[in-house]
């Protein structure tokens, strides 16, 4: 099933910051953009099997030629590791602040 993607642009209230966040409009929203955090609710992206819900935090981000920015996520709950790329209207102080960290 690795591979699976499921096309999920929805609003939400960020569990992290509490900030209402708006569809992303050109892709699927997987974070706020405001402090980067997510929830760890896939298996696979937009899928929504994923019983773990804990917070994920964003813990580093890589530079991919590709995607750009890809921002890496651990799950407070679980430990687990996730990745996913960063969107146009995110917080890049952020982003820069998480490029010279490696907390994962």
């Amino acid at each position: 099933m690795a591979g699976n993607f499921t096309e999920i642009d929805e609003e939400f209230i960020c569990e992290n910051c509490g900030k209402k966040v708006s569809k992303l409009g050109y892709s699927c929203r997987n974070h706020c953009p405001y402090c980067l955090h997510s929830k760890h609710v896939d298996v696979n992206p937009g899928d929504r099997l994923e019983e773990c819900h804990g917070i994920l935090e964003p813990v580093g981000v890589e530079l991919d030629s590709k995607k750009g920015y890809v921002i890496i996520f651990k799950c407070r709950k679980c430990g687990m590791l996730r990745k996913n790329k960063a969107a146009k209207d995110d917080n890049m102080d952020l982003i820069i602040k998480l490029s010279a960290m490696h907390n994962y």
